[in-house]
């Protein structure tokens, strides 16, 4: 299949389940702290792999997963009726933690540069 379409397919269903995630779904599982960061289809449009990122602790994504994952059908009818395509993808939510690290390695990279700066300190005062 055409990889453009299998993007355009992509970007659909991750503005049908964003849109889902903001007004449709009521469970009250599911954090507000939730966004989808990447879906991918298959070549054959049967599966879509649904990133998610979850900002909270371990408990509040385990309880996200398992209500999107208990969502599932509900989500697969509301892509189905949104998007006009001979099969409808069946979603699979997966846990997305880049921007948990991204998060994590810029907190390391701050600490590197304020150690750097106190040890310049201390050199330029001993230096006086």
């Amino acid at each position: 299949m055409n990889s453009k379409r299998l993007k355009r397919i992509s970007e659909e269903i991750k503005k049908i389940v964003s849109e889902l995630l903001k007004e449709g779904l009521k469970d009250p599982r599911i954090s507000m702290m939730t966004s989808i960061t990447e879906v991918e289809v298959t070549k054959d449009l049967r599966y879509a792999k649904i990133y998610v990122s979850i900002l909270g602790d371990e408990n509040e994504r385990e309880e996200t997963l398992t209500g999107l994952k208990n969502a599932t059908g509900f989500i697969r009818k509301e892509i189905g009726n949104k998007l006009k395509i001979r099969y409808t993808p069946e979603p699979i939510f997966c846990l997305d933690k880049s921007i948990e690290r991204g998060v994590y390695i810029s907190q390391l990279l701050n600490k590197i540069k304020q150690e750097e700066e106190s040890k310049a300190k201390v050199n330029e005062n001993g230096n006086e």
